[in-house]
């Protein structure tokens, strides 16, 4: 696939489906290197947090993260139909908060794999200004 491409694409990529598909666009793909994907936030992202005050949880920014980064995984050939397994999360700093309608542009770039584990060095962005930023662990799984 070429990017950039949308939701259709994703999803024969990304086992996710909504409510938890957080992207919507692939902007930039390097299967096994790098992705850049982008994801509009919405109100239903932020339901009940806060009433009156509507934020983008952390946890969601975090994982919007974890699914661009599956796409760089699951993109490649030897990947297709697999599954990227969050592992772990390092280093996560959050810097900006994120309302509806922001854009986040998420970028996540591959610095090792060995074998079906592998490590991310990830960060989300509104307007050029970070809003996330981290090391993401995943393990490759046939199911």
């Amino acid at each position: 696939m070429q990017p950039p491409f949308g939701r259709d694409e994703i999803e024969r990529i990304l086992p996710h489906r909504d409510p938890m598909l957080l992207l919507d666009d692939v902007l930039e793909l390097e299967p096994g290197a790098r992705v850049v994907a982008r994801k509009v936030v919405t109100e239903a992202n932020c339901a009940g947090h806060f009433p009156g005050n509507p934020i983008m949880p952390g946890v969601l920014m975090v994982e919007a993260l974890a699914q661009a980064g599956a796409v760089v995984v699951l993109s490649q050939e030897e990947n297709l139909g697999r599954l990227a397994l969050f592992a772990g999360i390092d280093d996560v700093r959050f810097t900006r908060i994120v309302r509806p309608g922001d854009e986040l542009r998420l970028e996540c770039d591959l610095e090792a794999v060995r074998g079906p584990v592998g490590r991310g060095r990830a960060r989300a962005t509104v307007d050029g200004e970070l809003a996330v930023r981290g090391a993401l662990t995943f393990a490759v799984s046939d199911s």
